[in-house]
């Protein structure tokens, strides 16, 4: 069993290097010892199986460094920040949308995914074959299909079209390589296996309520629809995004949180806005996650990058609390009583990645303990509902769940929404969340939020970002660049 799937390191150590390491070590077997899937009809060693697929949320390449600069740096809600002389090796270049191929970020990014993908796709090889009772080997597959479609669907984002992998990898079958792993498919066909992953993940997923205290934190049945919604709502499918966002609003298990603020704080984790968040909690932390956006200077946080851009401060209406708690503004004091002083480098970070040392309950040491990191929100799927309500004509609906957002906000209700006021609405609630670049290229904002950034957009190109070169040579020139790079 887990605790809120805090995972001890020792056990996955020890399962990844059992079940991920090369195909020669699987193949193994002195005749007097047990056969993996023996040893995984242990419903304990099956549940362990699929944590080494969580787990891997938690790695630098997953949610880091790089996953902040091509999502967050790279939009109008947020500048560099740091120094002027520490340029995050690529994030100046993401900044100034003068990246390219050769860039780390779109590697680490890259590479990141498709090492959930492997083990992804390892833990459903054995876990079809098991003989575990059956609703619990449901529920597994269903978690590492979510799983593995939460990993499509940030690269779909940033890259368009990708290789599909969807089985296990013999990485000595050099044609298998070639023909699936170094072949893109296209964006179409990417969505519609994230839709088949998560279509039979809600069929097998239970609702969060039913899971028992320990096991808070796994991928439920609403958590697979509110990323079916989202995917929808991306390909402007407004139906069934509409549809799908009604589902995981009618289960009852989600509502928003009284105080906006409390959602990103240790007393919001696994709350009642929270539909999928990373547990980084107990563990080796969500690496440098907070380190990265932490206050710089005197007395030192963090490194200081990804500081939310003035133009996101200014773009908040009047008396939205949102502004105040989505940014720390210096100097000010904190909301733990810990004052911001005008010794730090930057005049403003982001305060929905801050941890506190005063009031939460992590030891000092943050690439041991983490904030968790929030992925799938009950604010968004009202956004989303709204979005796909205003397209299919039903502005009643669309305006509703607006107010529901403006509401907590402290914003007068309104009588009516233009699209322009929805995605307005979704920057003030979603500010620093890492949504605001691929709701700018979605929506086709982007060049002119970014020329009003001081930034040029190339139209054809920037709607994509670069295949990593370091993939197409590793490929033998198999995978082919996006347009303009």
């Amino acid at each position: 069993m887990i605790c809120n799937i805090k995972f001890k390191t020792a056990i996955l150590l020890l399962f990844t290097l059992i079940f991920f390491s090369c195909e020669d070590d699987l193949n193994v077997e002195p005749s007097n010892a047990l056969t993996e899937i023996d040893f995984l009809n242990d419903p304990n060693n099956a549940v362990q199986l699929v944590n080494g697929v969580y787990n891997k949320q938690l790695d630098y390449n997953m949610y880091a460094f790089s996953w902040i600069g091509i999502t967050s740096i790279v939009s109008d809600d947020a500048d560099k920040g740091s120094t002027l002389t520490d340029t995050g090796v690529d994030k100046g270049r993401l900044d100034n949308l003068t990246f390219g191929p050769t860039d780390i970020s779109f590697n680490d990014v890259w590479i990141g995914r498709y090492d959930g993908i492997y083990r992804a796709n390892n833990a459903l090889f054995y876990l079809e074959q098991l003989s575990i009772e059956e609703s619990l080997k449901n529920r597994l597959i269903g978690e590492v299909k979510f799983l593995r479609a939460l990993c499509y669907f940030d690269l779909v984002r940033c890259f368009g079209g990708v290789p599909l992998v969807i089985t296990k990898i013999d990485i000595n079958d050099t044609a298998q390589i070639n023909e699936v792993v170094f072949v893109r498919k296209s964006k179409t066909e990417t969505y519609a296996q994230i839709e088949t992953d998560l279509l039979d993940a809600i069929d097998k997923l239970p609702l969060k309520g039913a899971y028992a205290p320990n096991d808070k934190g796994r991928a439920s049945k609403g958590a697979a629809q509110a990323l079916l919604a989202k995917a929808y709502l991306y390909q402007e499918k407004w139906q069934q995004s509409f549809d799908m966002s009604g589902n995981v609003m009618s289960s009852a298990q989600y509502s928003l949180m009284t105080n906006y603020a409390d959602v990103w704080k240790e007393i919001g984790e696994n709350g009642s806005e929270s539909i999928y968040e990373v547990q980084a909690t107990l563990t080796k932390g969500l690496q440098d996650y907070t380190n990265v956006q932490g206050p710089r200077g005197t007395p030192d946080l963090g490194w200081g990058f990804n500081t939310p851009s003035l133009s996101l401060a200014n773009s908040f209406e009047p008396g939205d609390v949102r502004r105040s708690s989505s940014i720390i503004f210096v100097p000010s004091v904190l909301w733990d009583g810990f004052v911001a002083p005008t010794t730090w480098t930057n005049p403003r970070y982001n305060y929905k990645s801050y941890q506190s040392s005063i009031a939460e309950s992590w030891n000092g040491d943050r690439t041991q303990t983490a904030k968790n990191l929030r992925i799938l929100k009950y604010s968004d799927i009202l956004l989303i509902r709204a979005e796909a309500a205003y397209h299919l004509g039903l502005n009643s609906e669309a305006t509703d769940r607006i107010n529901d957002l403006r509401t907590r906000a402290g914003l007068a209700i309104v009588n009516s929404v233009t699209l322009s006021d929805i995605l307005k609405e979704r920057r003030a609630e979603m500010a620093m969340e890492h949504d605001r670049w691929f709701d700018l290229i979605r929506t086709g904002q982007a060049p002119t939020a970014m020329a009003a950034d001081g930034k040029t957009f190339i139209v054809g190109t920037h709607e994509l970002f670069p295949i990593p070169q370091n993939q197409i040579i590793t490929s033998g020139g198999l995978l082919t660049q996006n347009p303009g790079y």
